[in-house]
């Protein structure tokens, strides 16, 4: 036991006592992991924690807070932005992955009450056997990535076309404060009522949207239900240039009737989506087959895909594919008419494989912590409104230009992968792959065996100072744009350049919920 760990012995122990002691991780690889996320490494904690309930909860925060310790809740563990990494050494990761129950799944008043450890592809199958889902049913990591920490970083994919990000189809949250004390914010938290409506009074559900931690440990979600169509089609265009695709993404978001979307560029096209091994390919085959409407379906859309193959998209430079739902086949197609109307003057269409597949196989195994040759991967984004994307483009595509000879020299590439939210924002997301070591994390969450069959390279720290620099360069680029974030975490500016009376506010609520400042600090910028 280090120094750290002996000066807080009594609170170890204290917390052993109510959590067991299996579950209060003090070993230094597993503190190691647990501070570690995709991209970065945090200060080494005096301990992880693993607790079942709010109740538990409660009383970590007032054990460790009475003490001066630092807490950092983590979710699944797929992020990148210092979400959870520590900044404090002795402070005290909370693992919410034993808080992985489904409480209650309401058909009548059509809301689910969930612990923050369930998973979205937990969720999303119990939800399925009833006909219902979510309105946004999880980002891509959504094996990985857990309700809760999907609400403290806001996140995008299934169901953002229409239905926006994730915490906007949240009902109500039961929040641990700094202080050890527990609330329910809408209609939770009203005399003699159940969370089924979020608006009541002031937003407090939205505090906590995006917070990062930061005000509040959640430790318990409702969400809102809707039935699940049963009837879903895909869309796929090609685009000769950035600006076709960007123009083509935008009209059709504007349709308001995509499930989710998304757009790639060329390195990306050919690369984390357009290569995969056999496993994978039958992997997706029986998916596609086992989600068709019947035999002449399923035979129809394998073959659909078998006569693609993988290089159906090799006479466009750009790509995006939309997912489409509906009640019948009859809304089903109409809602597919309207979108290839708003696309054809942009782009070509082609065979629908890669939306087929994702409809199957929403949540992908995280091969993509490395890229399919081996490197490390890392992405930065903004969501910026539609009139000022080309001017971040071409300002983004001289800094790229600025940088070209250091890149080739520590064998760094980059690409971008895009989507529309709702109606009115488009996600530009840059990604950096460059040849590199592995951390614990992404040894951890890459599917068994998969490591085995990639490249290895040595530890490349003047490539990653690189990298680092240049995600802290498009950061500024994107903030000079307008741009918003989700997964603020402890790297994007949030605070910076905000207006000072709106500052203030925020310093307030900060101390107010969390007097001591002891949950995440850093997190937000505060």
């Amino acid at each position: 036991m280090n120094a750290e760990m002996q000066s807080h012995s009594s609170l170890l122990e204290r917390l052993q006592a109510l959590l067991g002691r299996e579950h209060v991780l003090t070993n230094a690889t597993e503190r190691s992991f647990y501070s570690t996320d995709i991209y970065r490494e945090g200060a080494l904690p005096i301990a992880v924690v693993r607790p079942t309930s709010t109740a538990d909860v409660a009383q970590i925060v007032q054990l460790a807070v009475a003490e001066g310790i630092a807490l950092v809740p983590r979710g699944g563990g797929a992020s990148y932005t210092d979400g959870y990494t520590p900044t404090e050494v002795g402070s005290i990761s909370i693992d919410t992955s034993r808080m992985n129950r489904i409480l209650e799944i309401n058909e009548r008043d059509m809301y689910c009450v969930v612990q923050v450890g369930v998973t979205w592809a937990a969720l999303n199958e119990a939800l399925a056997i009833k006909g219902l889902r979510t309105p946004f049913f999880g980002p891509f990591s959504g094996l990985a990535a857990t309700v809760g920490g999907s609400l403290s970083q806001n996140s995008v994919t299934w169901g953002t076309g229409v239905f926006g990000v994730s915490g906007e189809s949240t009902l109500g949250v039961e929040v641990v404060l700094g202080s050890g004390e527990v609330i329910k914010t809408g209609s939770w938290g009203a005399a003699n009522s159940v969370p089924f409506l979020r608006s009541y009074g002031p937003d407090l559900t939205g505090l906590f949207m995006g917070d990062c931690g930061a005000l509040g440990v959640k430790t318990t979600v409702a969400l809102r239900l809707m039935p699940r169509n049963s009837h879903v089609m895909g869309l796929s265009f090609g685009f000769k240039d950035f600006a076709s695709m960007s123009a083509g993404m935008e009209a059709a978001a504007k349709q308001g009737l995509n499930l989710t979307n998304f757009g790639l560029d060329p390195a990306l096209q050919q690369g984390q989506l357009g290569k995969a091994d056999a496993a994978t390919a039958v992997q997706s085959a029986l998916a596609v087959w086992k989600t068709s409407r019947g035999i002449i379906d399923g035979a129809k859309q394998l073959l659909k895909m078998a006569l693609a193959g993988r290089g159906f998209l090799k006479g466009a430079v750009f790509s995006a594919h939309w997912v489409v739902d509906g009640i019948d086949d009859v809304s089903c197609r109409a809602a597919v008419a309207k979108l290839r109307a708003a696309l054809q003057p942009h782009g070509a269409e082609v065979p629908a494989t890669v939306p087929t597949v994702a409809h199957a196989m929403p949540f992908m195994p995280l091969y993509n912590v490395r890229s399919p040759l081996g490197e490390r991967w890392v992405p930065v984004h903004g969501i910026l409104p539609f009139s000022r994307v080309a001017a971040f483009r071409t300002e983004l595509s001289k800094y790229y230009e600025q940088h070209a000879a250091d890149m080739k020299r520590l064998k760094i590439r980059y690409g971008a992968m895009f989507m529309t939210v709702g109606t009115n924002g488009f996600l530009y997301e840059p990604v950096f792959y460059w040849e590199d070591g592995y951390n614990i994390t992404q040894e951890r969450l890459l599917p068994e065996g998969y490591q085995a069959t990639l490249p290895k390279f040595a530890d490349n720290p003047e490539g990653r100072a690189l990298v680092d620099q240049m995600k802290h360069g498009i950061a500024d680029l994107f903030q000079r744009h307008g741009a918003i974030h989700l997964q603020i975490g402890k790297f994007y500016p949030y605070m910076r350049g905000r207006d000072p009376h709106t500052a203030k506010l925020i310093r307030e609520l900060k101390q107010l919920v969390d007097p001591r400042r002891r949950l995440n600090p850093g997190a937000l910028g505060l």
